[in-house]
């Protein structure tokens, strides 16, 4: 049912229930004159010039008579000349005198109005609220997360072609889709100026990526004849990845000041992670595979196997985008979380535990200050995104067994890049 929007002083006086007919699509005109209404007034839709003219009335019981023949036509113009008719009129479309305040209800609505605006101005003052330095943090962070990743996935085409041939192999079969790899996509495909020294090389990290998930499993057997023919397209995509992530790392607030061993330790060993994490953004629950862009570059679990993955990774891995997919994140929420997983201080190699943390520490305040700002019932959310960070390390894990079981296979490893190799196939000590 429609619901007018009257001034306050309006709504004193007023008390009805709008008719369920009533079209809004209508222009609202007043029933009494003509005039342009605003709103059910007495239980009928008028103008506030007849709407004051009834309450003074009804309420002064005054008694009009017509100087003609009780007949007026009562318009905008000449409403003053009849006060008779023009009274006639308003009872005649339905305004009524029980739906007039007494002097002590309008008090009482005026009071209720006013503590309900001290309430809300309250209730406004009191509701959490980032300060500047975290609103900032945030900013910086989803920005860097829009550099560098290209929703519209137009450097695929720059890949190695996927290529898709060989039998359906069980792997294939038995899981509903995987390639989390697929949406961690960003600007350019060719190297930044700065991954090219050799420790920041993401594409060395994508490359090692690609050979671990090349290992054997126990449906190697049925994926000897495919050759993995989704290998060079993945490895690729991989070592681009790797690239965006080394992109975003550089930008969270603190990271460029830690000593370049740490640095590199933290995404040796988070890159995995952090693209698993990313590539949530192209997961798609109706068909539990990563759209990036065209048919050619929609990947399911079928694909991945045929990079050598398999299902003691694929099928964890589907159930961790799932479960991240219905938790609804906000953008910001989604790149600190992956700020928070870059910046672990226990990952292997860092020396610098304390100044991680502490850079961590903060982000995660940030996280929490956000979440009670902007995701109303979300008291558990934070709770439920530091799990997903727990699973994340089972998933590299397995990801790292894969990888190791490929990298001894010389015809698999040769297919992937030099950043892929790096990041993945380098012992961090």
């Amino acid at each position: 049912s429609y619901v007018p929007i009257i001034p306050i002083n309006s709504a004193i006086s007023t008390s009805t229930q709008v008719p369920d007919e009533f079209d809004r699509n209508v222009p609202r005109i007043c029933g009494v004159c003509g005039d342009k209404a605003t709103g059910f007034h007495f239980n009928a839709m008028t103008c506030e010039g007849c709407k004051g003219f009834f309450r003074r009335s009804m309420k002064r019981k005054a008694s009009f008579t017509c100087p003609f023949n009780g007949s007026c036509t009562i318009t905008k113009d000449n409403r003053r000349h009849c006060q008779a008719c023009r009274l006639k009129r308003c009872l005649d479309i339905g305004m009524m005198k029980e739906f007039i305040l007494t002097d002590e209800e309008v008090q009482r609505k005026k009071e209720l109005i006013q503590r309900r605006k001290v309430e809300e101005a309250q209730r406004e003052v009191q509701k959490p609220q980032l300060s500047e330095e975290q609103r900032s943090i945030i900013d910086t962070l989803v920005d860097a997360h829009h550099k560098t990743y290209d929703d519209s996935y137009s450097d695929f085409s720059r890949f190695r072609p996927p290529v898709r041939e060989g039998p359906v192999t069980r792997s294939a079969s038995r899981a509903a889709s995987l390639h989390s790899l697929s949406d961690a996509s960003s600007n350019s495909f060719s190297h930044s100026p700065e991954s090219g020294d050799r420790k920041m090389n993401l594409s060395n990290m994508l490359m090692m990526y690609q050979e671990q998930g090349l290992n054997s499993s126990p449906d190697s057997k049925e994926d000897e004849g495919t050759g993995l023919s989704m290998l060079p397209h993945l490895a690729d995509l991989v070592s681009y990845s790797i690239q965006k992530v080394i992109g975003f790392a550089k930008t969270i607030p603190g990271f460029r000041e830690l000593t370049a061993e740490d640095q590199i330790a933290l995404l040796k060993s988070s890159a995995i992670e952090v693209i698993m994490l990313r590539s949530n953004q192209s997961f798609s629950l109706e068909d539990m595979s990563w759209s990036c862009g065209g048919p050619e570059f929609k990947y399911c679990v079928n694909d991945v196997t045929k990079a050598g993955h398999t299902l003691e990774l694929l099928e964890p891995l589907v159930k961790f985008q799932v479960g991240l997919k219905k938790l609804n994140l906000h953008e910001e929420e989604h790149v600190l979380l992956m700020a928070i997983c870059l910046l672990s201080p226990d990952r292997p190699g860092v020396q610098d535990h304390e100044r991680v943390e502490a850079l961590q520490d903060r982000l995660s305040e940030v996280l929490q200050a956000y979440i009670r700002a902007h995701h109303p019932g979300g008291c558990l959310l934070y709770a439920k995104m530091i799990q997903k960070l727990a699973d994340l390390r089972s998933l590299n894990e397995e990801h790292s067994k894969q990888y190791r079981s490929l990298s001894f296979q010389p015809e698999h490893s040769m297919q992937l890049t030099p950043l892929v190799l790096e990041v993945f196939g380098g012992q961090v000590t």
